[in-house]
């Protein structure tokens, strides 16, 4: 018919499988869609540390000294236990805790083989910096995050507490809840008494005044200005350092 002409278009499979899988073209794609792997940010814009499920449920026969269990509500830590198995009766285990919120000790008896909800308490390491007021300052080195501690918060543990030190931080719902010193601390003698003598073979020993006013007996042979180790966990001397 006049006036008609015929055009031949590429099929669609030709538009769009032409290139050979070696060609600039394929290579250009499979480079923009490699994944790109990143660090997982906060809407703070700080790293984002992911949580993932942990098991919350074990069994009463499970504890042992330093399991964190979550009782009425509130974190516990376990400071002694005891398997008892009566020769009438059910077993259970005689526990000694320690409330992580108010400090209160008890003792708690539960049945052999019952569940009991673990404390979801996470540690991370802080650095105590220093002193504000009454408040004790402690950052986190990867993220500058402070965290303030009351003297309250912090009880006895002030008196091994030293500028540039690490310590461990417990978590509980978001807040702090316990922190853990050194279990092994240098310090330095700031005053002590030079003038006694004694047999120091026999273990003798006198009270020493510490660079964090911490009080320590020592042996008669330390004097002022030594470094001396001391156990955070009992108080005593263990050696000059």
């Amino acid at each position: 018919m006049a006036g008609m002409a015929t055009f031949n278009l590429p099929s669609a499979s030709s538009i769009f499988f032409r290139a050979s899988p070696s060609s600039s073209l394929t290579a250009t794609l499979s480079r923009s869609f490699k994944p790109s792997i990143l660090p997982m940010r906060g809407l703070s814009g700080k790293p984002f540390r992911p949580r993932f499920p942990k098991i919350y449920a074990f069994s009463s026969n499970d504890i042992k000294v330093g399991s964190n269990i979550e009782v009425d509500g509130a974190p516990w830590k376990v400071l002694e236990f005891l398997h008892v198995k009566p020769g009438k009766g059910a077993a259970f285990v005689r526990t000694k805790m320690r409330n992580y919120l108010s400090g209160n000790t008890v003792e708690k008896t539960f049945r052999s083989g019952v569940t009991i909800d673990e404390a979801d308490i996470f540690k991370e390491t802080k650095q105590f910096t220093y002193k504000d007021g009454s408040q004790f300052v402690f950052m986190d080195l990867n993220t500058y995050e402070e965290i303030r501690l009351n003297a309250s918060d912090v009880g006895d543990k002030m008196k091994y507490l030293k500028e540039g030190m690490d310590c461990i931080m417990l978590f509980w719902n978001g807040k702090v809840i316990d922190f853990e010193v050194p279990i092994t601390v240098q310090l330095t003698v700031v005053d002590v008494d030079p003038g006694l003598k004694g047999d120091t073979a026999q273990g003798g020993s006198k009270p020493a005044t510490l660079d964090t006013g911490a009080v320590v007996n020592v042996p008669l042979f330390v004097n002022i200005g030594d470094e001396i180790l001391v156990d955070t966990r009992t108080g005593q001397y263990m050696s000059r350092a």
